[in-house]
């Protein structure tokens, strides 16, 4: 069903598209029998899953952690680019409005993180949290399925990278607090652009900039190491904005930053290029038309090593204009790894403590 059968108010995609899985699509056709303003309001619909793992392993080349947590299936923020969108396909779902609508949380996910790292087998490295879906999207407010992890986390003394847009983070500060005082967390917070009215027809249900910049600030005093991620870039539409970006956030508290190109893999493409022609019809021809010049006239190129950053004169200004400004902060630093060493696992009730 490509059109909803409901009023979508502050929500980033406007249709529901099949997946790329469906042998049969159906389209709805408007018969002038039913107006927009008598049909309901889109709701938000979480379902439960109860997987037999948590952990997830990787081998990407571009990222620099092997394993990560994903609390939540589809995220209620509905950024319009989120390149993890596509995964609700393989859920027989939409990538479309059903990804900020119809999410799955994994309440279960601190216990079964606590027998996965208990296992004789298990090697400490840091796990990744918030790379696919916010760990701190609006449902988390109910179901603190991240607080949970973090007590795990501190409890065997393992390391944490935690990525998001959400203020509801500054709700955790006291166990954050105490995983830094350990050397054991680091914390990403996406930054995409100073301008609250584009913010929110993007990314609709996510903290406004400045609310953002407050929370690593509170991070920062904190002694939360933070890192800005400019992240998604959109040339066109929001490159402008780099060094004002770096400096807000380097003012706030960041001490190192990084970037990352646009990226619409799969049904992202239609979907973003849908959102361009509504809310931005002036720029949509120039922007697809740059990020097409920086994958070899695609949309998007999914090659191992450029995927993220693209290529080409477009590319290497984007990039060049990053470094020059982050070194001018102080923002291009190497950020040395967190601790494994300390990694232990609790004592169970009854067991006897070492005395040493």
């Amino acid at each position: 069903m490509d059109r909803p059968l409901a009023r979508c108010p502050g929500r980033g995609a406007s249709s529901n598209p099949a997946n790329r899985f469906d042998r049969l699509s159906a389209e709805r056709i408007e018969d002038g029998w039913a107006p927009e303003a008598d049909l309901p309001v889109l709701r938000t619909d979480i379902r439960v899953e109860r997987p037999r793992r948590v952990i997830t392993r990787n081998a990407s080349p571009d990222v620099p952690f092997d394993r990560s947590i994903n609390p939540y299936r589809g995220c209620e923020h509905g950024c319009i680019y989120c390149f993890a969108r596509p995964g609700h396909a393989y859920l027989g779902l939409s990538p479309g409005l059903d990804f900020e609508t119809r999410l799955i949380a994994r309440p279960g996910a601190p216990e079964l993180l606590a027998r996965e790292l208990s296992a004789p087998s298990y090697r400490p490295r840091t796990i990744a949290i918030g790379t696919y879906t916010d760990p701190y999207q609006p449902v988390e407010a109910d179901h603190q399925i991240m607080r949970r992890l973090l007590e795990v986390l501190l409890e065997f003394r393992h390391p944490v990278g935690i990525v998001t847009r959400g203020t509801l983070i500054e709700r955790d500060l006291d166990l954050l607090s105490d995983l830094a005082g350990l050397g054991l967390v680091r914390v990403g917070v996406s930054l995409t652009t100073l301008d609250a009215r584009l913010a929110r027809a993007m990314e609709p249900r996510a903290p406004a900039p400045q609310r953002r910049l407050q929370t690593i600030a509170r991070l920062a005093a904190a002694g939360v190491e933070v890192r800005a991620m400019l992240a998604p870039v959109i040339l066109g539409l929001t490159d402008h904005e780099i060094e004002a970006l770096l400096a807000r956030a380097a003012e706030a508290g960041a001490i190192a930053a990084s970037w990352a190109m646009l990226r619409l893999p799969l049904e992202v493409s239609g979907l973003f290029r849908d959102w361009l022609a509504q809310h931005c019809p002036d720029r949509a021809g120039r922007v697809m038309a740059q990020l097409r010049e920086m994958h070899g006239g695609r949309d998007y190129s999914p090659d191992w090593g450029r995927r993220m950053r693209g290529e080409g004169p477009h590319a290497a200004m984007i990039a060049r204009r990053f470094r020059v400004m982050a070194a001018r902060l102080g923002l291009d630093r190497d950020l040395p790894g967190l601790r494994s060493d300390l990694f232990r696992l609790p004592p169970r009730p009854g067991q006897q403590l070492s005395l040493f």
